[in-house]
């Protein structure tokens, strides 16, 4: 997937917004004003060779743990709380399995939500 993929997939999720908080080198993605996914743009020279494309995203500190094992291509995230967030490199990983992760990341926003807030959302578990 590339960004404007990811940046479509993720729009397409029901009452997501989008903002650029921190600057336009990042997008972050909320439900109910809650950001559940930052996308970083790579516009610095950090990422002269665009190989290095990540989006931070929130999951279960557990999750985070298993998925951080199993996979080279997601770490903990740069300039989140490194419990909580995961950045993942997308580019590196199949295209399903980085929808299930910013399913998944969605879904563990929503479950935070205050319940009336929440039953806006049919989210199969």
């Amino acid at each position: 997937m590339n960004i404007e993929q990811i940046r479509e997939y993720t729009l397409s999720l029901y009452g997501v917004t989008e903002d650029q908080p921190f600057g336009d080198d990042n997008i972050t993605f909320r439900v109910e004003g809650k950001i559940f996914m930052c996308l970083w743009l790579g516009m610095d020279n950090f990422n002269v060779d665009n190989d290095n494309l990540r989006f931070a995203c929130k999951l279960p500190p557990d999750r985070n743990d298993v998925l951080r094992e199993q996979y080279k291509a997601i770490t903990p995230a740069f300039h989140w709380n490194k419990k909580h967030w995961s950045d993942v490199f997308f580019e590196r990983l199949k295209s399903e399995f980085v929808i299930e992760i910013i399913n998944e990341s969605y879904r563990t926003i929503i479950s935070k939500l205050p319940k009336g807030a929440r039953s806006r959302y049919q989210v199969a578990e």
